[in-house]
């Protein structure tokens, strides 16, 4: 009776062998500042056209390089109303640095780290993961397709929903690369230039490659859960 619903749930070690799909996939020929605020007020703009929002919700935005230097940042909602209640808390910012600090610290989304954690059983503590650093899905590293040795910058939103946050941040990034690939004057994408975004309740992996598909996250690990290379397909 159930078998359907059962099928669309996913592992969190498939959502992370996922994750890294998108990492490998969603990287840039290059990338400005000038990238950096239209990406920005896409994630924007996505955001205030959501349901999400319409309920209330707030967001909080941030674009930075790999070494700290903030190229964009915004915020969606207000931190209070005169009826008492907020769109933003006042630790959505800190929240928001632990996750890139995250992503600084292994070259992976957040979204990532959460599941591959979540995979293995184990808590941020367990895996030596504190202090300024938050596991929850939102950030996401910015990779050039000619630098594999790191990422060079950071893309982050945080609202407070883990999974809506990476999904928010990947589908915008997905969709500007896809712009930005279109040839000048089309208003078409050009043609299998970027790979589509992956729906994960539609993955159908073959039954003698389901072993590596799901344990492809544990090997991109080390003594405290998280990569210290990037990710090699």
């Amino acid at each position: 009776m159930f078998t359907g619903f059962h099928s669309m749930t996913q592992t969190d070690a498939e959502l992370a062998t996922l994750s890294l799909h998108e990492e490998r996939d969603y990287r840039f020929m290059s990338f400005s500042a000038s990238d950096a605020v239209t990406l920005g007020l896409s994630i924007r703009k996505r955001f205030r056209g959501s349901s999400r929002h319409v309920k209330g919700k707030g967001l909080v935005i941030s674009i930075q390089t790999i070494a700290g230097h903030t190229l964009f940042s915004c915020t969606v909602g207000d931190l209070g109303h005169p009826d008492g209640v907020g769109d933003v808390s006042l630790d959505s910012w800190a929240c928001l640095e632990g996750m890139v600090n995250v992503v600084r610290r292994t070259g992976h989304s957040s979204f990532y780290v959460e599941k591959s954690m979540g995979a293995m059983g184990k808590t941020p503590q367990e895996m030596g993961i504190q202090g300024d650093f938050r596991v929850n899905g939102g950030a996401f590293p910015i990779w050039l397709q000619n630098a594999p040795c790191c990422p060079i910058g950071v893309v982050a939103c945080y609202s407070g929903s883990s999974q809506d946050d990476h999904t928010l941040v990947v589908h915008t990034v997905r969709d500007y690369l896809a712009k930005l690939s279109r040839p000048a004057g089309s208003s078409t994408p050009a043609p299998e230039s970027i790979p589509p975004m992956i729906n994960p309740h539609m993955v159908n992996v073959p039954p003698h490659d389901v072993n590596r598909e799901s344990n492809e996250w544990e090997h991109a690990t080390t003594d405290y859960g998280i990569s210290e290379a990037p990710y090699h397909p």
